[in-house]
């Protein structure tokens, strides 16, 4: 007994040393303070990890297909970088295709903006500002200590492994986290010292930093996403608006050099004819009914069932959130059979009845299956149907205990997926910007009624940061309208 007592204080001595040691050699200093802080990540795997996760972040969310806009956004990006404490990172920005208000960067230098945050900036300062403060999080090292933590805590009394050249291994499986990184909470003090690096790396660009409480202004207006985004709101864990708004008034008034840069006509000229909103041309919901333009069909969600439509799945939850259904295609595969072979075939899962079924018209392979997973057992339905040389593929499951509650709702999606031959759908466009200037002073009821936009006026109002429909407009002023 005596002995065994012994030897667990002699364990946990060694692992209170093995974990100094840990801290020790895992503490690094800050580029930005200049104090040392926890970094169990090296410079270059904060750059691998970053790499690995912007190729997601491209692949998943898709980029804007517009190249003179993705080089601009990349030389304002990298003329901040350029003078920031960090240069020698392989800094790299761009714009992906998503129409929620956000922006957000990853580990090594990686920073991305959403085209819903295009569309709202008002000038390059604005655009300055943004991609200042995630620079900011770059150069502090935000994510390497968000990282560096959560590492540590995973260690345990395993802390002891890290003492060995194999350890360097258990940090390689960071670098497959992917767009889990885009949900790094910072904490706000993070947040707030993000802004300040932010504001300081746009003056010293000479950027007009006096107005850079307005995009936090009008961030603050248009309010949470309607969830149809991948991505975490990027207001939910700054600040609350008004403290920011008026730290960034305060840093403002300490300035005294004049002229700065505000390039606002600029930068309205670089998004002329952004899509705005959400681009039907790569899908839409009507309804519960599902509908793709560019690949002409169909599928048909269960009413009540919450959807999603994002770049690379179609996405719909049961309302007790009890029961999944996702559409996707099927990559890599020669036709219905051999994906089905495919999935059928996966370690762990246990596949049942399957066979060739024609859904309207289009060849496919219909199956059960079960798996286990840390939750219980899953029972669901997989499909995979031929349609235009793709082949797409259905998966729907629930806890196999309610399977049969749902078996009828699966069925019925998966045997509604159809061409669609409709020209109103085949042929719907998008809404997009469009920059006008002003002729006369206005206000912007009237300026609507000159240049009507398909969005409510409260919108426009926001969007060309004004405060209401009675707002008068300057003349000879660029403006934002929608249309179609």
């Amino acid at each position: 007994m005596a002995e065994r007592v012994r030897l667990r204080r002699r364990a946990r001595g060694c692992a209170a040393a093995a974990l100094a040691c840990v801290l020790a050699a895992g503490c690094a200093v800050n580029p930005v303070t200049g104090r040392r802080q926890l970094a169990l990540v090296s410079e270059a795997q904060e750059i691998q990890i970053g790499q690995q996760a912007a190729q997601e972040v491209a692949q998943q969310l898709g980029l804007v297909e517009d190249e003179a806009l993705q080089q601009y956004v990349q030389r304002v990006g990298a003329q901040l970088a350029r003078e920031s404490e960090r240069p020698q990172l392989p800094w790299t920005f761009r714009v992906v295709d998503d129409p929620t208000p956000n922006a957000f960067a990853l580990p090594g230098g990686f920073i991305f903006m959403t085209r819903g945050m295009m569309n709202l900036i008002d000038s390059e300062a604005e655009l300055a500002a943004i991609l200042g403060h995630e620079i900011g999080h770059v150069t502090a090292r935000h994510s390497v200590s968000q990282i560096s933590r959560g590492q540590l805590a995973q260690l345990g009394l395993g802390v002891g492994s890290i003492l060995f050249p194999s350890a360097a291994q258990s940090f390689g499986g960071l670098a497959q986290t992917g767009m889990q990184l885009l949900f790094l909470s910072y904490g706000r003090n993070a947040e707030r010292q993000a802004d300040e690096l932010g504001f300081s790396y746009a003056l010293r660009e000479g950027y007009e930093v006096r107005e850079m409480d307005d995009i936090f202004a009008t961030l603050m207006r248009i309010g949470e996403s309607s969830g149809r985004s991948a991505l975490p709101s990027w207001m939910a864990s700054h600040p609350a608006e008004p403290e920011r708004i008026a730290a960034a008034q305060a840093r403002a008034d300490t300035v005294t050099r004049a002229p700065l840069e505000l390039g606002r006509d600029a930068y309205l000229a670089r998004i002329d004819g952004l899509v705005y909103g959400d681009d039907p041309r790569q899908g839409f919901f009507r309804g519960g009914v599902f509908l793709h333009p560019e690949l002409r069909f169909r599928i048909d969600f269960p009413q009540g069932w919450r959807t999603q439509n994002l770049p690379q799945a179609v996405n719909a939850l049961a309302p007790r959130q009890d029961a999944v259904m996702q559409l996707t295609l099927a990559q890599g595969a020669a036709g219905a059979e051999d994906a089905a072979r495919r999935f059928f075939s996966q370690q762990g899962l246990r596949p049942g009845q399957a066979g060739r079924q024609n859904v309207n018209g289009n060849p496919a392979v219909v199956g059960y299956f079960q798996a286990q997973t840390q939750q219980g057992v899953i029972a669901g339905m997989a499909a995979f149907i031929e349609h235009g040389g793709r082949t797409y593929q259905v998966l729907a499951y629930t806890p196999a205990q309610r399977f049969r509650q749902y078996e009828s709702a699966f069925r019925q999606v998966i045997f509604s997926f159809d061409d669609v031959n409709d020209p109103a759908v085949l042929n719907v466009r998008p809404n997009r910007i469009d920059v006008v200037r002003t002729t006369r002073p206005m206000t912007l009821a009237d300026f609507n009624r000159q240049h009507p936009s398909v969005i409510p006026l409260p919108e426009l109002a926001i969007l060309n940061q004004v405060e209401n429909e009675n707002s008068v407009l300057p003349a000879g002023q660029w403006k934002r309208v929608v249309s179609q």
